[in-house]
């Protein structure tokens, strides 16, 4: 044993880094057949593998480096992940909560401290900001199940917040007492610097981020991008006296509504964080538990009892006080609970600042038994929060599907068919299916690339299998997967028709034509005999920056739209990419169908932010072009000749988005309709329909010699 024990612990690089790995991989592993929840075997595993354990690893650099990195990506992705509509919604309860989950079990370990323990009133008031405040830890566990929007989450997110920061504020006031520093001239820089910094946070990052992301459209560079945002932002909360998770949370709140929830950029955050940083960080707090100290006997004992039991039964009473007066549901307060009694990383670097703070020569104000009882507290606080949070998630999910059924999902036809010609846009259209998609349903999408049947045939389907395999690579970064075809035809038009039927796609999303040197006319070679020839949901469009920076959905809306079978399909499309994209969506459309709108978002999609505003006539179209901003996206709802709401009106609307929209960003949406066009190709009603009739240049051409003669 003793020749072994010499190679402990392991100090090369390579199998530290090694033996990291082989616990992230086997943790979930072992837990799951034990039916206890992962992040309890990371944090086992560092106790078992540290100095206090069986020795074979040493809590290096390393350890703090990533694990501080960790940190900082629970609290980064907490952020991220927010549904900011609800924060707003919500934000008195948010301060509220906050409050609560600070007071009480502050207040409760104060007295504790002083009554039973008894610490002096500077050590008990360190000890009770270190209760009062807590970490994230059992996060990943509700993004596992997609909780992240629920309002008990929502509101334990932005309570540890407020929590958090006062408790930091106390922190750094208790060790400014004890400097003789507190004063008027202590609370004025503070304040003055923590202004300083949220303004110029709030006003630098957003600016950066819309520039950056608008021009560089590379992955790694996105990512490295917004690591780079997140670690200014807690170097500068550091830089004012504020630990560096709170830049971290900031940060995450600033850049929220730049990363949609279902971008590629999200998945590859998520999945290093998960993958990595927040498992390292995991088995390095364990790694800092000894488990030994428990059979030593003493006052360690008694010391861990009462920093367990107070420091969660505070955090009890705060979840379920609020969950009574917010009126929601008992599942939300354990929720609430659960993600709030976690104590890790923020109570050990505060029980750190207490141990370099003296109070007298040599004596710091906390001892080694509050250490090692702060430590132990970690280790059961984690359990616990791990266990609760697991089994409310778990709840809450049984509780919402006996609440809210989702009927239409088993009957959802939902399948986009994507046709792509051209290299340098054929990733946008990804990303709005992505955006529009419903991903409880998980389906892939079918990319399709027609050719035409020529002396050119081989070599365009060698360049149509490379860009298909260009957008299916792309779609992996969503964890979207794709059908891919490329299809001959005499006819484009004809061959994407075709490819629908096989596919039995439920509708088509397809870049408009802006290529004029192929084709002058508005819809191009083949667009108009696609939309005219299919009777399904069409949806043109033309994106000329990434996604995630525009601000405003402008939908324009024509009367008896809400007669249409394809009604609700579109609408569900838009209000999807508007709460994905996190961005305001704007109506224009005649009273009657608004206040329809209106009511289907306010029930299905209550936290978009929607607003109305009435256009009596489509002859009004026009004049919305100076509402439309470069950061918006202009869409029309149009319909076929024919259907309910077609309107002669619409016959200008080429030249009209031509002379009025040409550069904006836009999406024509050709609804539903009843009837199967390929099946009604007949003689009497051919399917190609011209873009211009005959009629219509006979009576430009008069008009044009009546102006000139007069």
């Amino acid at each position: 044993m003793s020749n072994i024990a010499q190679y402990f612990p392991i100090a090369d690089p390579t199998l530290i880094f090694l033996v990291v790995l082989l616990v992230i991989l086997s943790a979930p592993i072992v837990m799951g057949k034990l039916r206890i929840p992962h992040i309890i075997g990371m944090v086992l595993a560092g106790v078992l593998l540290g100095k206090y354990g069986l020795g074979i690893l040493e809590r290096d650099k390393s350890f703090e480096i990533l694990g501080k990195v960790g940190l900082y990506y629970i609290m980064f992705l907490a952020a991220l992940e927010m549904d900011m509509e609800g924060l707003k919604k919500d934000l008195g309860k948010v301060g509220i909560y906050g409050l609560l989950t600070f007071l009480i079990p502050s207040l409760m370990m104060y007295v504790v401290g002083v009554a039973f323990l008894h610490y002096s009133p500077a050590t008990s008031l360190l000890l009770s900001c270190i209760m009062a405040s807590n970490t994230l830890i059992a996060y990943p566990i509700v993004i596992r199940y997609g909780l992240q929007r629920k309002p008990s989450v929502t509101l334990s997110v932005g309570g540890t917040m407020v929590s958090l920061f006062l408790s930091l504020v106390a922190l750094a006031m208790i060790v400014a007492a004890h400097k003789n520093e507190v004063g008027v001239w202590f609370w004025a820089s503070f304040i003055v610097k923590f202004a300083v910094y949220c303004i110029g946070i709030t006003l630098l990052v957003p600016r950066l981020a819309r520039w950056f992301l608008r021009r560089y459209s590379d992955s790694v560079m996105q990512y490295i991008f917004v690591m780079a945002m997140l670690f200014l932002s807690a170097a500068l909360s550091e830089a004012i006296g504020v630990e560096g998770i709170f830049g971290a949370f900031v940060s995450g709140i600033i850049l929220n509504r730049y990363i949609p929830h279902v971008s590629a950029l999200m998945n590859r955050i998520e999945f290093i964080g998960n993958a990595l940083f927040i498992p390292y960080f995991l088995i390095g707090v364990g790694m800092l538990i000894n488990v030994r100290l428990l059979f030593h006997g003493g006052d360690i004992i008694w010391i861990v009892l009462c920093f367990v039991f107070f420091g969660t039964f505070g955090k009890a009473v705060a979840a379920y006080v609020a969950c009574i007066d917010f009126k929601l549901p008992m599942s939300s307060g354990h929720m609430m609970f659960g993600l709030t009694c976690a104590h890790a990383a923020g109570a050990i670097a505060m029980v750190m600042v207490g141990m370099e703070t003296e109070v007298a020569p040599g004596v710091s104000l906390v001892n080694d038994d509050i250490l090692n009882g702060v430590v132990m507290m970690i280790l059961f606080t984690c359990v616990i929060s791990t266990i609760l949070t697991e089994r409310s998630a778990q709840r809450i999910v049984l509780r919402d599907k006996d609440l809210v059924p989702d009927a239409g999902i088993k009957n959802d036809d939902e399948k986009f068919l994507i046709p792509v010609k051209y290299p340098e846009y054929a990733n946008n259209l990804i990303d709005l299916a992505t955006v529009m998609r419903n991903a409880k349903l998980n389906r892939g999408f079918v990319g399709l690339n027609v050719v035409y049947d020529d002396e050119n045939m081989l070599k365009n389907q060698e360049r149509g299998q490379q860009l298909l395999e260009q957008v299916t690579q792309y779609a992996a970064g969503f964890d979207v997967r794709m059908q891919t075809q490329v299809r001959i035809a005499a006819n484009i038009a004809n061959g994407i028709k075709h490819a629908f039927k096989e596919f039995k796609a439920s509708e088509i999303i397809i870049g408009m034509h802006t290529h004029k040197d192929v084709s002058p006319k508005f819809w191009g070679q083949f667009h108009q005999s696609l939309f005219n020839g299919l009777s399904r949901q069409i949806i043109m469009a033309r994106i000329m920056q990434p996604l995630n920076t525009l601000r405003m959905i402008q939908v324009c809306v024509p009367s008896r739209a809400q007669y249409e079978v394809g009604f609700y399909r579109w609408l569900e499309r838009l209000s999807r990419m508007a709460r994905n994209l996190d961005c305001r969506i704007n109506f224009h459309g005649r009273r009657d169908t608004l206040e329809l709108i209106g009511e289907y978002i306010k029930t299905r999609h209550v936290g978009i932010r929607s607003s109305f505003t009435e256009m009596e006539h489509w002859n009004e179209l026009p004049q919305l072009a100076g509402s439309i901003a470069a950061d918006h996206i202009f869409v029309v709802v149009t319909a076929r000749k024919g259907s309910l709401s077609y309107k002669a009106a619409m016959d200008r609307l080429p030249e009209e988005l031509t002379n009025y929209f040409s550069g904006t960003n836009m999406m024509i949406i050709f609804p539903d309709q009843y009837g199967d066009a390929m099946d009604e190709m007949t003689f009497a009603q051919p399917q190609h329909t011209e873009e211009q009739s005959a009629y219509m240049t006979i009576r430009e051409w008069i008009y044009k010699l009546i102006h000139r003669m007069t």
